[in-house]
């Protein structure tokens, strides 16, 4: 990220409150919670269940509180990394021409991929492929069936990430220009414990994997790592923060590229469990609470990809573990009968 002055936390901050974008982004944001307090009405018409629903003002409230306690994470992040430059992230994506056009044709590419998987699933097994299992934010409305987790998880695993990885390593891109190297592990792994331990911490709060017994958080606990790493992990690693960011960073101001990095991760998941496409209005009210509650997360994710250049750490800080393995497993132990 070039264009950041100096290297002291507060010349830092200065430049980032002075940023028109951000200040754009986080307005925009706010006015999609501010619509769905408008249009969804005393409850909004999503696939959850019972137990699982709040008015649409209860969503939009714990929604700013997330992004506050993400915030302070930022924070202590940047306090860790305080002698380290800024990655060049747009260094490491090909002249302009090219990364606009495999731009393109990378969300041309999602949005099939997103399209087939609702095709395919619905017809194998009565409900859509998307970038999380059902239960996700909603509470599960059925016991998927292993196959259907499986299934699940290799064709995002192999579509969103292993396709992706392999043609742009052949078109020659290497690990560094693909954020999947670490220029200071010791930092990063630094980073890792601390966000991971913040994370985790604030997780066991609600319903959790130590609700289990031993048995199920043993045994459920490394296949919802498993089926999660190839399900979601992965995807949204190497589809995002390895490949579409630095060419975000490439085409754009790094305040735009950032936020577009951000938007990026609620963007792949506009097809969950919850979202209910059955109207124009349902289908409206779908895309805003997924870019509602997904967008503050995108940030964290898209800042530790930012602050260290390195993917790996958000999804080994802020996805493999936490929620996947802290929460998640109560839903793979379900599925599994564990």
């Amino acid at each position: 990220m070039t264009a950041l002055p100096g290297h002291t936390f507060a010349s830092r901050t200065k430049w980032l409150f002075k940023q028109k974008t951000l200040w754009a982004g986080f307005g925009l944001w706010l006015f999609v919670g501010i619509a769905l307090i408008v249009l969804g009405g005393q409850m909004l018409p999503l696939k959850m269940l019972a137990d699982h629903k709040m008015t649409p003002t209860q969503h939009v409230i714990g929604s700013v509180i997330e992004l506050v306690i993400l915030f302070v994470m930022m924070g202590i992040v940047q306090l860790i990394a305080r002698r380290r430059h800024y990655p060049d992230l747009a260094a490491r994506a090909p002249e302009r021409a090219v990364a606009a056009r495999e731009t393109v044709w990378l969300w041309v590419y999602a949005a099939v991929v997103l399209g087939f998987g609702q095709w395919i699933g619905l017809r194998l097994f009565g409900e859509g492929i998307g970038l999380h299992l059902n239960g996700c934010i909603s509470g599960a409305t059925r016991v998927q069936s292993p196959t259907e987790v499986w299934t699940w998880a290799l064709y995002n695993g192999v579509f969103y990430a292993l396709i992706p990885y392999l043609v742009f390593r052949s078109r020659g891109y290497s690990l560094e220009q693909l954020n999947l190297r670490s220029a200071d592990w010791k930092n990063d792994t630094f980073i890792v414990l601390v966000v991971l331990l913040i994370g985790c911490g604030l997780e066991l709060l609600g319903p959790n994997i130590f609700q289990l017994t031993t048995h199920q958080q043993i045994v459920g606990g490394s296949l919802s790592f498993f089926v999660h790493l190839l399900g979601t992990d992965l995807p949204v690693m190497i589809f995002i923060y390895a490949i579409l960011v630095p060419r975000y960073y490439k085409l754009f101001s790094p305040a735009m590229a950032y936020l577009l990095a951000a938007a990026s991760y609620p963007a792949l998941h506009i097809f969950e469990s919850w979202t209910n496409y059955d109207t124009p209005m349902h289908g409206l009210i779908s895309v805003l609470f997924a870019f509602l509650v997904f967008f503050p997360a995108g940030l964290m994710k898209s800042y530790l990809t930012m602050r260290t250049g390195n993917a790996w750490v958000h999804m080994w800080a802020y996805h493999a573990f936490t929620p996947h393995v802290i929460v998640d497993t109560r839903l793979v132990v379900k599925d599994f009968n564990i």
